[in-house]
């Protein structure tokens, strides 16, 4: 059937964001139950959300009202655990929902962003679904940004935003303070992803390596933080970000009214309100990720990079990588993440998981190797 009108060519065009299927989906395709199975292809935190949050879920009340559009509860608690006034405070549906309105109100068609791959996909796929221009700056084979190219490309393309990721995903590398303030002098709207701040360290959920802080004091930073990782919210999808108090008044017009959804907003507080609980899971995988980082070095087809996250990237030579993640999924229900693209040849991403959950990937490649 031919289309009653044309849409726009960024549009046709648009290449198609693939995202991690759901344990359901994982369950049929394997033919194993959703409790035989190990998810580590996510980043998902592995203990789920907090017993406080849980008890607020089922004492959730007037769930038949619209939300609060400004989220205001939310915002509060966010300000006390941030310490950031909420005045700068917006809460979305996940971080997804805060990058794409980002790009909404600031951006107008060829409008030029920076991009740092390998990283976070969205960056790219929002830029392309905004119209916009998007120049990729490719890291260092460490991970690290090339920020002489970087500053080049600014020079030469004029970019209204400059997006980074720090921890990044996938190889969980932090970006140095001294970068972040040399990119911040550019003539430039600076976005901060730190969805995985939490697991940096020190293990002080973030705050000592977070510049959120810094947000209400400047211009031209944005930081966008989430509740999927540290809080095991996920599911759920809410997330929050910084902004100069210059944008809040347009930011409050586009957004959709009713973006974070009751369920969610409670969640989140309790979550916050359960900081013992969040200490606890996030010391337990920054400490599982050390122990991984040193056990899967062992492998001799494996080479873990140094990570500052709730994952670890490897490369894998002398073997299959898209054959070793398959054979871990169909035969043993144990799901990784697999990479072959530009600056991510033959790698996987291993979350990480529980203690328990660790040691049967750990025996499962032992039992591979044989």
């Amino acid at each position: 059937m031919a289309p009653p009108i044309k849409l726009p060519k960024h549009i046709t065009d648009l290449p198609a964001y693939t995202p991690i299927e759901p344990f359901e989906v994982l369950s049929a395709r394997i033919n194993r139950p959703p409790d035989k199975i190990i998810k580590l292809d996510a980043n998902e935190n592995p203990f789920g959300m907090s017993p406080r949050a849980r008890e607020a879920l089922a004492d959730l009340r007037f769930a038949h009202i619209y939300p609060d559009p400004e989220s205001r509860a939310l915002r509060s608690a966010l300000a006390n655990f941030c310490a950031v006034p909420a005045d700068n405070l917006l809460a979305g549906a996940g971080a997804d929902e805060l990058i794409d309105l980002v790009m909404r109100v600031t951006l107008e068609k060829g409008d030029v962003i920076l991009n740092c791959p390998p990283t976070f996909g969205m960056y790219r796929f929002d830029g392309d679904l905004n119209g916009a221009t998007v120049v990729d700056i490719f890291r260092k084979p460490d991970f690290s940004l090339d920020l002489p190219a970087l500053l080049q490309a600014a020079e030469e393309f004029q970019p209204k935003l400059i997006f980074l990721t720090s921890p990044n995903n996938p190889d969980g590398s932090l970006i140095t303070r001294e970068v972040i303030e040399r990119i911040l002098e550019l003539p430039a709207l600076v976005v901060l992803d730190e969805a995985y701040i939490e697991f940096a360290s020190p293990s002080d959920l973030g705050r000592s390596a977070s510049l959120i802080q810094q947000v209400a004091r400047r211009d031209n930073l944005i930081v966008l933080r989430t509740f999927s990782k540290l809080a095991g919210l996920a599911g759920l999808r809410v997330g929050y970000g910084a902004f100069p108090g210059w944008m809040m008044q347009v930011l409050w017009k586009a957004k959709q009214p009713y973006n974070v959804n009751v369920a969610a907003s409670v969640a989140a507080i309790a979550a916050l309100k359960d900081e013992s609980y969040l200490l606890n899971t996030v010391a337990i995988l920054v400490a599982e990720r050390q122990r991984m980082l040193v056990e899967l070095a062992k492998f001799g087809f494996l080479s873990p990079f140094p990570s500052e996250s709730n994952f670890i990237l490897c490369t894998v030579t002398g073997r299959n990588a898209l054959e070793l993640k398959e054979r871990l999924a169909n035969d043993h229900g144990i799901f990784i993440r697999y990479f072959n693209k530009p600056g991510l040849t033959d790698c996987i991403r291993i979350s990480v998981g529980t203690p328990e959950q660790n040691d049967l990937l750990l025996a499962t490649l032992r039992e591979i190797v044989k």
